[in-house]
């Protein structure tokens, strides 16, 4: 017998749909009838590919005893927290303001009212490790409900008063500038573990926004210890086991400070991203591990997570079945070596073994290891290497799959296009800038509506009904910019206009500020708002890169007055938390290069058209914008273009910046020098 849940859509909630409790989704409908029966509400938010989401599922609400004790004291209610991400944040920045800390699966109770006064993440089924039960948690709270109601009340008040009195303080007046810049170099540089390459300490996650940065930042300046950060947190990464050695792609994070053991999940917004800075890299060094990286990544996108309308789904579980009916943690992806003798024969496991760092003891439990690249592979002869890859990959394939979500998430998706698209440009892969085609072809074609208002998400074709948010409308208008400058069709600079003239009058406060969520969007106890990136760039500062870069390829002045005004918020935090405001980082930079306008004119098939169109698609100057056209078409269709024309005629490439323009090159080499660093 199902319960509410299994009239969703999204593959999170579905996944409950068959537990004891009798869910409700988030909804006007549950909250009235926790008003009729007098009740609190229990909150639960998590997402599909969580592994301790799945593990408190399993120990409690697939319990009939606990969901017993859930049906008649509370009315449950389950959250997608990657479908509704206003209502985690609301409730995240709660729980992390009462106990210091925050995760999912996140458990909250609520008053009728969406009023929070108890907090935690996930409770054990008994007492364990100083954390109480599950079971001793709900006849707490249902004991406080009925014997402190006064007391109850007024603590959920005060949260409430609390959460609305938290007000950021920016001046949006002033844009920053060259001493914010350097500022979070030294802070970066102080926070760099520059044994095992990226910032801090265990667990370690994938810094892709501040990568971002500091490539920025190096092709704008030179910085050598810009430069010298990525390259050993890109290396070390791409060693690690937090990379699928077989695979491909990102798992989620390290659980430790050297990248071995990761927590195997696999997100698309993860890789999205860091294709995207190992092109940027193998852009910047020519690297051809960085090329090899970004590549494998993009090919992994496409073979595990696109789906059949053409978008990419949200991501892989970290647990699978081992085998022997268990559902364990990366039960997919590590290896014993009795397991690589069983595939490889004797020989063959000795040398994979050694290759991909697999011990007796074992780097993960039960004496399995991840895989791992030492950097020893001048020692081991290559086709040989190429086979046992090859051999293990088939091996690993006969396996229990991890399961996916197939939901597709609009601003994940946006990243991806973005991607695809460069990844696709810069290593002669078209069939990279068809899939990110595709991709950008469901958005518009499924998430946007006739007002070019975006729904978040998407399941096999159909429009969820959650309203997008503001990370939504800025990461697919990057996405459509980026593939507007790859294949030259303006229509993508249109599409990301609409978008980001919803921004403006729906996102945008009087005083420059950006809130996550549009000024009609349902009213929660507050309305979001964070500057700072979490695990992609937040919404507020890829809002300010995408309308910088808008108004880039069309003069437009108030989207880049409004770009200006939005990163306003990186004066304060770059000097004090710049691996968290990395995507604003990578922003001011282009604000301070320019960023660069190139305009590439020429018939679409002429060598010289494509000579230039990819010199230019491969400056590192950052943020710089590209327009392909044809000569003398009419009506132009990105206003970068207006005027430009054959120069003695052939090709030609216009360079822009700070209202002044080089004069027109024919020439690619010309071009390169005119796009370098200064």
């Amino acid at each position: 017998m199902s319960n509410r849940l299994a009239h969703e859509t999204s593959p999170y909630l579905l996944q409950h749909a068959d537990n004891p409790v009798d869910w409700w989704p988030w909804s006007p409908e549950a909250f009235a009838e926790a008003r009729r029966r007098d009740v609190p509400v229990l909150l639960s938010v998590g997402y599909s590919s969580c592994h301790w989401c799945h593990v408190m599922a399993h120990e409690s609400f697939e319990d009939p005893a606990v969901a017993a004790l859930i049906d008649e004291h509370f009315v449950a209610v389950k959250v997608d927290r990657e479908e509704r991400p206003d209502v985690d944040a609301v409730y995240m920045e709660a729980v992390q303001a009462a106990t210091g800390q925050g995760g999912w699966p996140m458990t909250v109770f609520l008053t009728p009212e969406a009023e929070p006064f108890y907090f935690g993440t996930y409770f054990p089924p008994a007492p364990r490790h100083g954390m109480p039960g599950f079971p001793q948690v709900l006849e707490g709270v249902r004991a406080a409900w009925r014997d402190r109601r006064d007391e109850v009340g007024e603590v959920a008040q005060r949260i409430v008063r609390d959460l609305s009195a938290r007000t950021l303080a920016v001046d949006t007046s002033r844009a920053p500038g060259e001493e914010e810049a350097h500022a979070a170099l030294l802070g970066l540089t102080r926070d760099f573990d520059a044994v095992n390459g990226g910032f801090g300490g265990a667990p370690k996650f994938p810094p892709s926004m501040t990568l971002e940065f500091l490539l920025r930042h190096h092709a704008r300046t030179g910085s050598a210890a810009a430069l010298d950060m990525v390259q050993a947190t890109c290396e070390a990464m791409a060693r690690g086991g937090i990379y699928d050695q077989l695979g491909g792609g990102f798992a989620r994070y390290a659980v430790d400070a050297t990248w071995t053991v990761p927590h195997f999940e696999k997100m698309l917004y993860d890789n999205a991203l860091l294709c995207r800075v190992y092109a940027h890299l193998w852009r910047a060094t020519g690297s051809g591990l960085a090329r090899r990286i970004a590549l494998e990544t993009a090919d992994f996108m496409i073979r595990e997570l696109r789906t059949a309308q053409g978008g990419f789904a949200s991501a892989l579980d970290a647990d699978s079945d081992d085998g022997t009916g268990r559902h364990v943690e990366g039960a997919y992806y590590v290896w014993t070596p009795e397991q690589l003798r069983a595939v490889l024969g004797d020989k063959d496991a000795a040398l994979a073994a050694a290759h991909f760092g697999v011990t007796e003891e074992g780097t993960f439990e039960e004496g399995a290891s991840v895989l791992q690249l030492p950097d020893t592979e001048e020692l081991f002869d290559a086709a040989r290497l190429a086979s046992v890859q090859e051999r293990l990959l088939a091996a690993r394939e006969a396996r229990p799959r991890p399961g996916r979500d197939d939901k597709v998430v609009a601003a994940w998706n946006g990243l991806a296009v973005a991607a695809l698209a460069e990844c696709g440009a810069y290593f002669d892969r078209p069939d990279l800038v068809q899939a990110a085609t595709d991709a950008a072809d469901l958005l518009v074609r499924t998430h946007m509506d006739w007002q070019a208002r975006l729904f978040r998400t998407s399941l096999d074709g159909t429009a969820g009904g959650h309203a997008g948010v503001l990370e939504d409308y800025a990461d697919v208008a990057e996405g459509f910019l980026a593939l507007s400058a790859v294949t030259g069709e303006g229509v993508w600079v249109d599409f990301a206009g609409l978008l980001l003239d919803t921004v403006l009058a729906r996102f945008t406060a009087e005083d420059g500020t950006l809130h996550d969520t549009a000024d009609d969007a349902e009213a929660l106890i507050r309305r979001p708002q964070d500057p700072t990136d979490n695990a992609v760039p937040s919404g507020w500062t890829a809002a300010a890169g995408a309308l910088l870069s808008y108004a880039a390829y069309t003069g437009s002045a108030p989207h880049r007055e409004a770009a200006e005004k939005a990163l306003g918020v990186v004066r304060g935090l770059a000097p004090r938390a710049p691996r968290f405001i990395g995507w604003g980082l990578a922003v001011t930079e282009a604000l301070l290069d320019g960023p660069r306008e190139v305009a590439v004119v020429g018939p679409g098939d002429h060598p010289g058209t494509r000579e230039l169109h990819r010199t230019a698609l491969l400056s590192p100057a950052p943020g710089a914008v590209v327009a392909l056209g044809e000569p003398g078409a009419a009506p132009v269709e990105v206003p970068l273009l207006e005027g430009r024309d054959l120069l003695d005629g052939r090709p030609a490439a216009y360079v822009c910046r700070h209202f002044t323009c080089d004069a027109p090159t024919a020439d690619a080499g010309l071009l390169a020098e005119q796009l370098g660093a200064p």
